[in-house]
């Protein structure tokens, strides 16, 4: 399982970012990524696909999106052409954003009906095809220099010949916020988890229950990183989920479980990080991770440092005039 395709879900209107994703796509908030250069949260995502061996991507957009897209990417590209004339790094930041836009497919999702629908939204783009499968809200960070998150997930796919899902150990109070996972590990391969069960963000109690992994710490569960390889049979799964919801919104974790009971379908650890900017401080937490894994990474920690002695200082100033 080789795939050459990724899918970025991209259609949510960030309500938990208003009142700034009112106007502006969540997949278009300005970020400083590892390089040092600003970029839109969209570009970072569509790098990590395409340094990973990926070559042609479909965002999954509501409705007026692309054009949106496709003309602040192009405007960026023209704009380091016009205001950077002859920068070196400007030239190369716009032969990257061509790139982008050369292998940029959009496929709309007509009306807010959940994250499978909007998966499914992308069965033609995907056709027979094993495909990469990203969130637009979700930035990767890898543990191992040079090999990304999305390259770890395509190299394990590719060698076992299977569907497989990015987990991250989760400390139990976290579970309610991600799709959680339950396996067991699979001879030679450590850190992979043959999976039984998927339960969307479930409680702590359930996950007590019914999502214990063999192997993990005490208080710790497999949940999703937001990355996962999957086999074009997904899509009757996704189709037939629809169905059953009668026009109500439809999740992605029933046809995963569903695929997990036909198909092999393995967790895999990763040697990274996500960061959810859309959770509450998630954008925040996600810049200062950039900023730490990149070539400022000096430079961030020393004005970090100033900030914490700071913050310390007009603290205890505070507490002097309280006296």
């Amino acid at each position: 399982m080789e795939p050459k395709k990724a899918v970025i879900t991209a259609a949510g209107r960030g309500v938990r970012l208003f009142p700034v994703a009112d106007t502006v796509q969540k997949s278009m908030l300005p970020m400083n990524d590892r390089d040092g250069l600003v970029k839109p949260v969209i570009q970072i995502i569509i790098e990590e696909a395409l340094e990973s061996g990926i070559e042609e991507v479909c965002i999954v957009c509501a409705p007026g999106d692309e054009g949106r897209y496709r003309d602040q990417l192009s405007r960026l590209r023209d704009n380091l052409l016009e205001g950077c004339a002859g920068e070196d790094w400007a030239e190369e930041q716009a032969r990257r954003l061509e790139s982008i836009l050369r292998r940029l497919v959009f496929t709309v999702q007509e009306e807010p009906l959940g994250y499978g629908h909007a998966v499914g939204c992308a069965r033609e783009f995907v056709g027979d095809a094993p495909f990469l499968l990203l969130l637009g809200d979700h930035l990767y960070l890898s543990h191992e220099p040079g090999r990304r998150c999305a390259q770890q997930l395509l190299e394990l796919a590719a060698r076992e010949h299977c569907a497989v899902a990015a987990v991250n150990p989760t400390r139990e109070h976290l579970v309610g916020s991600y799709g959680t996972v339950a396996g067991k590990g699979v001879s030679g391969l450590p850190g992979v988890y043959a999976i039984e069960k998927i339960i969307e963000k479930p409680s702590v109690s359930l996950a007590e229950s019914e999502l214990q992994t063999p192997g993990l710490r005490a208080g710790h569960y497999l949940c999703f990183f937001g990355m996962h390889v999957l086999p074009p049979t997904l899509f009757p799964l996704i189709e037939a989920e629809c169905a059953r919801a009668g026009g109500a919104a439809v999740q992605l974790t029933p046809a995963l479980q569903e695929l997990s009971r036909r198909e092999r379908y393995l967790a895999a650890e990763l040697r990274g990080e996500r960061y959810d900017i859309g959770a509450r401080h998630g954008l925040l937490l996600a810049q200062i991770a950039l900023g730490m894994a990149g070539r400022d990474r000096d430079d961030m920690l020393i004005g970090i440092a100033a900030l914490l002695a700071d913050v310390l200082r007009a603290g205890k100033g505070a507490a002097g005039c309280g006296q």
